[in-house]
């Protein structure tokens, strides 16, 4: 029997208005994830990747046009709650963040154990004391040293920030976090200890992460599934293990053919051109104008998903 998927986003629209005209930051979005799974966000830097996150959890700016769409969590659509009601019982309780550049997200001049203390006190009631100890508890499982509670943002390296960060985003027990880029601004060995920490949170509290990000090689590590997305939409998603090695859309190719390898000798390629804007994006499919297979039909229709276990938005595959 198949069971209702943990968080399912069906036709989530996010755009802006600007003086330029209506930004179609996020136009459409599907995806689905499990209980105790992670999907990775992939995509170019501008393709609406954190306005997804933003969507997400409804940190949303004042200049929304169209904000639509619906999002199951636990078979709940938490799109039709009000705004008091989805921060009460859904953001930083149900699911939470840990966002890109944790020393600009933490406040400098508050020190970092009350910061991470802070939502407990807010969603769960708990007394500072109380609070207090569970961000110490917190600090213990990420493994940033207890005694770093009293110090500042500044006082901290760059892991050890968003290390803190993460334990700010568990203090609530949520069950799905979402990561915006966790570790664009650290060192390669920096990278592979959050990731083992992630790894390891995952498994032993069973949580469900959507990882935003650009950077292909760190995120097979944590990856169960993985999602392309492009100006705005999503254009293939596919399990982790088939992606990797085998991805479909021509864009999703042509991401993977720019990624070095350690073990195999392979000239490294590039993608031509660049991104549609999102104020006016092609009616057809919005990678064509870039892709070396496009043809006629590519201009006039927008393709469709086809679904064979896995989805690709390309007419390569109708």
């Amino acid at each position: 029997m198949q069971t209702e998927p943990f968080l399912s986003v069906r036709g989530l629209k996010l755009y802006f208005r600007t003086r330029a005209g209506e930004v179609q930051a996020v136009d459409g979005v599907d995806f689905d994830l499990d209980r105790n799974r992670a999907v990775v966000i992939l995509g170019e830097s501008g393709c609406g990747k954190t306005s997804l996150a933003k969507a997400i959890l409804r940190l949303l700016p004042r200049n929304i046009s169209c904000y639509s769409g619906s999002i199951l969590l636990k078979n709940r659509d938490v799109m039709t709650l009000t705004e008091e009601e989805f921060r009460r019982s859904v953001r930083w309780v149900q699911m939470s963040l840990v966002p890109q550049a944790a020393m600009n997200a933490l406040n400098p001049v508050i020190r970092v154990g009350e910061q991470v203390a802070e939502p407990a006190i807010i969603h769960l009631g708990a007394s500072k004391r109380e609070a207090m100890e569970m961000a110490g508890n917190m600090f213990q499982l990420v493994g940033v040293p207890i005694d770093f509670l009293t110090r500042y943002p500044f006082e901290l390296s760059g892991g050890m920030r968003q290390r803190a960060a993460i334990a700010m985003a568990l203090i609530t027990s949520p069950s799905l976090i979402i990561l915006d880029e966790p570790t664009s601004a650290l060192d390669v060995l920096t990278q592979a200890n959050i990731f083992n920490v992630l790894k390891r949170l995952k498994k032993e509290l069973g949580l469900s992460f959507i990882l935003i990000t650009h950077d292909i090689a760190t995120s097979s590590e944590l990856a169960d599934e993985v999602a392309v997305m492009y100006a705005g939409q999503i254009i293939e998603t596919a399990d982790a293990s088939a992606f990797f090695t085998e991805p479909l859309h021509p864009y999703s190719q042509k991401l993977m053919a720019s990624v070095p390898r350690l073990r195999q000798r392979t000239e490294l390629d590039f993608i031509v051109g660049r991104p549609p804007s999102l104020i006016n994006p092609p009616k057809g499919c919005r990678f064509a104008a870039r892709c070396p297979f496009r043809f006629e039909k590519c201009a006039e229709d927008p393709p469709a998903f086809r679904r064979d276990g896995r989805q690709v938005k390309c007419w390569l595959y109708a």
